[in-house]
Protein backbone atom coordinates (compact mmCIF):
# COMPACT_ATOMS: atom_id res chain seq x y z
CA UNK A 1 0.00 0.00 0.00
CA UNK A 2 1.24 3.53 -0.90
CA UNK A 3 1.88 6.14 2.26
CA UNK A 4 -0.71 8.62 0.80
CA UNK A 5 -3.59 11.05 2.31
CA UNK A 6 -6.97 11.60 1.30
CA UNK A 7 -8.65 14.54 1.13
CA UNK A 8 -12.55 14.46 1.31
CA UNK A 9 -14.40 18.02 0.28
CA UNK A 10 -18.13 19.25 -0.10
CA UNK A 11 -19.00 23.06 -0.12
CA UNK A 12 -20.92 24.90 -2.38
CA UNK A 13 -20.69 24.79 -5.77
CA UNK A 14 -19.13 27.50 -7.43
CA UNK A 15 -16.28 27.69 -11.01
CA UNK A 16 -12.89 27.02 -10.33
CA UNK A 17 -13.42 24.64 -7.38
CA UNK A 18 -11.40 21.58 -8.77
CA UNK A 19 -8.82 24.12 -10.18
CA UNK A 20 -7.60 25.45 -6.53
CA UNK A 21 -7.76 22.50 -4.63
CA UNK A 22 -5.46 20.74 -7.29
CA UNK A 23 -3.26 23.93 -7.94
CA UNK A 24 -2.79 23.97 -4.28
CA UNK A 25 -1.26 20.38 -4.41
CA UNK A 26 0.54 21.53 -6.86
CA UNK A 27 2.42 24.35 -5.38
CA UNK A 28 3.26 21.85 -2.65
CA UNK A 29 4.65 19.21 -4.62
CA UNK A 30 2.12 16.88 -4.30
CA UNK A 31 1.44 13.01 -6.89
CA UNK A 32 -2.49 13.06 -6.95
CA UNK A 33 -3.08 8.92 -7.23
CA UNK A 34 -6.44 9.51 -8.15
CA UNK A 35 -9.35 12.42 -8.14
CA UNK A 36 -13.23 12.26 -8.21
CA UNK A 37 -15.95 14.80 -7.85
CA UNK A 38 -19.72 14.71 -8.37
CA UNK A 39 -22.02 18.23 -7.93
CA UNK A 40 -25.79 18.01 -6.91
CA UNK A 41 -27.46 20.19 -8.71
CA UNK A 42 -30.53 20.63 -7.04
CA UNK A 43 -29.20 21.05 -4.10
CA UNK A 44 -25.21 23.02 -5.91
CA UNK A 45 -23.03 21.25 -3.60
CA UNK A 46 -20.05 19.66 -4.65
CA UNK A 47 -18.43 16.49 -3.49
CA UNK A 48 -14.16 15.97 -4.24
CA UNK A 49 -11.83 13.19 -3.16
CA UNK A 50 -8.77 13.63 -3.43
CA UNK A 51 -6.04 11.07 -3.25
CA UNK A 52 -2.07 11.72 -3.63
CA UNK A 53 1.03 10.28 -2.33
CA UNK A 54 3.30 11.27 0.79
CA UNK A 55 6.80 10.28 -0.10
CA UNK A 56 8.50 13.80 0.59
CA UNK A 57 5.38 15.68 1.27
CA UNK A 58 4.73 18.17 4.11
CA UNK A 59 1.36 16.90 5.05
CA UNK A 60 1.10 19.55 8.24
CA UNK A 61 2.35 22.51 5.86
CA UNK A 62 -0.42 21.80 3.44
CA UNK A 63 -3.11 21.43 6.19
CA UNK A 64 -2.31 25.11 7.38
CA UNK A 65 -2.20 26.18 3.75
CA UNK A 66 -5.22 24.54 2.99
CA UNK A 67 -7.45 25.76 6.26
CA UNK A 68 -7.02 28.79 4.81
CA UNK A 69 -8.57 28.16 1.27
CA UNK A 70 -11.50 25.45 2.77
CA UNK A 71 -12.34 28.85 5.14
CA UNK A 72 -12.44 31.25 1.62
CA UNK A 73 -14.44 28.69 -0.24
CA UNK A 74 -16.95 27.40 2.57
CA UNK A 75 -15.57 24.09 2.58
CA UNK A 76 -16.05 21.17 5.25
CA UNK A 77 -13.23 19.02 4.62
CA UNK A 78 -11.23 16.07 6.29
CA UNK A 79 -7.83 15.45 5.63
CA UNK A 80 -6.52 11.63 6.85
CA UNK A 81 -3.26 9.93 6.31
CA UNK A 82 -2.86 5.83 5.58
CA UNK A 83 -0.34 5.51 8.52
CA UNK A 84 -3.01 5.34 10.49
CA UNK A 85 -5.28 2.83 10.77
CA UNK A 86 -9.00 3.40 11.70
CA UNK A 87 -9.53 1.71 15.38
CA UNK A 88 -12.89 -0.33 14.87
CA UNK A 89 -15.17 -2.51 17.72
CA UNK A 90 -17.72 -5.29 16.22
CA UNK A 91 -20.93 -5.79 17.84
CA UNK A 92 -22.82 -8.84 17.56
CA UNK A 93 -25.38 -11.10 18.61
CA UNK A 94 -26.06 -14.78 17.95
CA UNK A 95 -25.97 -14.83 14.12
CA UNK A 96 -22.08 -15.15 13.27
CA UNK A 97 -21.96 -15.21 9.71
CA UNK A 98 -20.72 -11.34 9.43
CA UNK A 99 -18.73 -11.27 12.14
CA UNK A 100 -16.51 -14.38 10.33
CA UNK A 101 -16.91 -12.69 7.43
CA UNK A 102 -15.03 -9.35 8.73
CA UNK A 103 -12.41 -10.73 10.71
CA UNK A 104 -11.68 -12.82 8.06
CA UNK A 105 -11.38 -10.20 5.84
CA UNK A 106 -9.25 -8.11 8.02
CA UNK A 107 -6.77 -10.97 9.11
CA UNK A 108 -6.04 -11.22 5.12
CA UNK A 109 -5.20 -7.73 4.75
CA UNK A 110 -8.63 -6.62 2.47
CA UNK A 111 -10.29 -4.38 5.43
CA UNK A 112 -7.44 -1.94 7.03
CA UNK A 113 -7.57 -1.45 10.59
CA UNK A 114 -7.56 -2.44 13.84
CA UNK A 115 -9.63 -4.47 15.76
CA UNK A 116 -9.04 -4.10 19.20
CA UNK A 117 -12.53 -5.07 20.76
CA UNK A 118 -15.52 -7.22 20.03
CA UNK A 119 -18.70 -6.99 22.12
CA UNK A 120 -21.89 -9.46 22.11
CA UNK A 121 -24.67 -9.82 24.12
CA UNK A 122 -24.16 -13.76 24.10
CA UNK A 123 -21.39 -15.66 24.92
CA UNK A 124 -20.99 -17.84 21.80
CA UNK A 125 -18.94 -14.78 19.78
CA UNK A 126 -16.04 -15.93 22.29
CA UNK A 127 -14.50 -18.87 20.40
CA UNK A 128 -14.56 -16.69 17.09
CA UNK A 129 -13.04 -13.89 18.46
CA UNK A 130 -10.52 -15.69 20.35
CA UNK A 131 -9.41 -18.12 16.80
CA UNK A 132 -8.95 -14.43 15.34
CA UNK A 133 -7.00 -13.27 18.75
CA UNK A 134 -9.51 -10.31 19.28
CA UNK A 135 -10.29 -9.33 22.54
CA UNK A 136 -13.83 -10.26 23.80
CA UNK A 137 -16.01 -8.97 25.76
CA UNK A 138 -19.71 -9.90 26.86
CA UNK A 139 -22.01 -7.41 27.80
CA UNK A 140 -25.65 -9.09 28.38
CA UNK A 141 -28.89 -6.56 27.60
CA UNK A 142 -32.33 -6.57 28.91
CA UNK A 143 -34.87 -4.07 28.95
CA UNK A 144 -34.12 -3.62 32.58
CA UNK A 145 -30.32 -3.59 32.22
CA UNK A 146 -30.18 -1.58 28.63
CA UNK A 147 -29.01 1.90 30.17
CA UNK A 148 -26.03 0.01 32.72
CA UNK A 149 -24.72 -2.24 29.49
CA UNK A 150 -24.67 1.02 27.17
CA UNK A 151 -22.58 2.33 29.77
CA UNK A 152 -20.25 0.04 30.43
CA UNK A 153 -19.91 -0.04 26.35
CA UNK A 154 -19.28 3.10 25.96
CA UNK A 155 -16.70 2.92 28.29
CA UNK A 156 -14.79 0.16 26.67
CA UNK A 157 -14.62 2.10 23.26
CA UNK A 158 -13.37 5.23 24.98
CA UNK A 159 -10.94 2.85 26.15
CA UNK A 160 -9.65 1.27 23.41
CA UNK A 161 -9.76 4.41 21.34
CA UNK A 162 -12.64 3.34 19.37
CA UNK A 163 -13.35 5.43 15.96
CA UNK A 164 -15.98 2.76 14.07
CA UNK A 165 -18.45 0.46 15.37
CA UNK A 166 -20.05 -1.91 12.89
CA UNK A 167 -23.07 -4.05 13.80
CA UNK A 168 -22.17 -7.40 12.62
CA UNK A 169 -25.88 -8.55 13.02
CA UNK A 170 -26.32 -7.28 16.98
CA UNK A 171 -30.01 -7.25 17.37
CA UNK A 172 -30.35 -4.34 20.28
CA UNK A 173 -31.71 -0.72 19.02
CA UNK A 174 -28.86 1.77 19.97
CA UNK A 175 -29.78 4.56 22.29
CA UNK A 176 -30.51 8.18 20.47
CA UNK A 177 -27.05 9.17 23.16
CA UNK A 178 -25.52 6.21 22.26
CA UNK A 179 -25.41 7.22 18.43
CA UNK A 180 -24.96 10.62 18.92
CA UNK A 181 -21.53 9.44 20.30
CA UNK A 182 -20.75 8.43 16.76
CA UNK A 183 -21.91 10.48 13.64
CA UNK A 184 -20.87 8.53 10.70
CA UNK A 185 -18.99 5.97 12.90
CA UNK A 186 -21.40 3.30 13.07
CA UNK A 187 -22.34 0.58 10.00
CA UNK A 188 -25.38 -1.40 10.09
CA UNK A 189 -26.56 -4.32 8.01
CA UNK A 190 -29.92 -5.66 7.43
CA UNK A 191 -32.38 -7.60 5.12
CA UNK A 192 -33.79 -5.27 2.60
CA UNK A 193 -37.80 -6.31 3.03
CA UNK A 194 -38.44 -3.56 5.35
CA UNK A 195 -41.12 -2.05 6.12
CA UNK A 196 -43.01 -4.90 3.97
CA UNK A 197 -42.29 -7.72 6.44
CA UNK A 198 -40.87 -6.74 9.88
CA UNK A 199 -40.31 -9.11 12.77
CA UNK A 200 -38.45 -11.86 13.71
CA UNK A 201 -39.06 -14.14 11.07
CA UNK A 202 -39.10 -11.66 7.65
CA UNK A 203 -37.89 -14.28 5.59
CA UNK A 204 -41.08 -16.81 6.48
CA UNK A 205 -43.61 -13.89 5.49
CA UNK A 206 -41.50 -13.07 2.40
CA UNK A 207 -41.33 -16.53 1.87
CA UNK A 208 -45.48 -16.60 2.02
CA UNK A 209 -46.09 -13.68 0.03
CA UNK A 210 -44.28 -15.40 -2.82
CA UNK A 211 -41.49 -12.29 -3.01
CA UNK A 212 -39.15 -12.50 -5.98
CA UNK A 213 -36.23 -10.19 -4.81
CA UNK A 214 -34.66 -10.42 -1.93
CA UNK A 215 -32.15 -8.06 -0.68
CA UNK A 216 -29.58 -6.86 1.55
CA UNK A 217 -28.90 -3.15 3.02
CA UNK A 218 -25.48 -1.33 4.60
CA UNK A 219 -26.44 2.09 6.45
CA UNK A 220 -24.81 5.02 8.60
CA UNK A 221 -27.00 4.36 12.14
CA UNK A 222 -29.04 7.34 12.84
CA UNK A 223 -31.43 7.58 16.26
CA UNK A 224 -33.95 6.73 13.67
CA UNK A 225 -34.30 2.94 13.46
CA UNK A 226 -32.74 1.67 10.09
CA UNK A 227 -33.22 4.97 8.22
CA UNK A 228 -29.71 6.20 8.29
CA UNK A 229 -27.66 7.30 5.18
CA UNK A 230 -27.25 4.62 2.59
CA UNK A 231 -24.34 3.23 1.65
CA UNK A 232 -24.36 0.16 -0.06
CA UNK A 233 -27.33 -2.34 -1.43
CA UNK A 234 -27.61 -5.73 -3.41
CA UNK A 235 -30.47 -8.68 -4.46
CA UNK A 236 -30.45 -11.87 -5.78
CA UNK A 237 -33.58 -13.12 -7.71
CA UNK A 238 -35.19 -15.66 -6.32
CA UNK A 239 -38.18 -18.33 -7.33
CA UNK A 240 -41.15 -20.86 -6.71
CA UNK A 241 -38.71 -23.12 -6.29
CA UNK A 242 -36.75 -21.86 -3.29
CA UNK A 243 -37.69 -22.58 -0.03
CA UNK A 244 -37.47 -20.43 3.33
CA UNK A 245 -33.99 -22.12 3.89
CA UNK A 246 -32.75 -20.48 0.49
CA UNK A 247 -33.83 -17.46 1.57
CA UNK A 248 -32.13 -17.50 4.41
CA UNK A 249 -29.23 -18.68 3.09
CA UNK A 250 -29.24 -16.22 0.42
CA UNK A 251 -29.99 -13.55 2.38
CA UNK A 252 -26.55 -13.97 4.50
CA UNK A 253 -24.59 -13.92 1.48
CA UNK A 254 -25.73 -10.86 0.44
CA UNK A 255 -25.59 -8.94 3.88
CA UNK A 256 -21.60 -10.33 4.25
CA UNK A 257 -21.14 -8.89 0.75
CA UNK A 258 -22.90 -5.36 1.49
CA UNK A 259 -21.78 -5.10 4.80
CA UNK A 260 -18.11 -5.93 4.11
CA UNK A 261 -18.38 -3.63 1.17
CA UNK A 262 -19.50 -0.71 2.96
CA UNK A 263 -16.96 -1.32 5.65
CA UNK A 264 -14.05 -1.50 3.34
CA UNK A 265 -15.38 2.11 1.29
CA UNK A 266 -15.29 3.71 4.51
CA UNK A 267 -12.24 2.39 5.74
CA UNK A 268 -10.89 3.55 2.45
CA UNK A 269 -12.20 7.41 2.65
CA UNK A 270 -14.50 7.46 -0.15
CA UNK A 271 -17.51 7.71 1.64
CA UNK A 272 -19.07 11.38 2.04
CA UNK A 273 -22.61 12.17 3.87
CA UNK A 274 -25.05 14.76 3.41
CA UNK A 275 -28.40 14.97 4.16
CA UNK A 276 -29.91 11.15 4.68
CA UNK A 277 -27.95 10.56 1.47
CA UNK A 278 -23.92 9.37 0.75
CA UNK A 279 -21.50 9.98 -2.22
CA UNK A 280 -19.96 7.13 -2.51
CA UNK A 281 -16.59 7.62 -4.99
CA UNK A 282 -14.95 4.62 -6.83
Amino acid sequence: MKDSAVLLIDCPDRKGLVARVSGLLFERGANILHADQHIDRGLGLFFMRVEFELDGFDLEGFRAAYAVLASELNMTWKLTSSARKPRVALFCSQYLHCMADLLHRWRTGELVCEIPLVISNHRDVANLAAFYNVPFEYVAVTTETRAAAEVRQLEMLERDKIELIILARYMQILSPGFVARFPAGIINVHHSFLPAFTGARPYHAAHARGVKLIGATSHYVTEVLDDGPIIEQDVARISHRDQVEDLVARGRDLERMVLSRAVRWHLDRRILCYGNKTVVFD
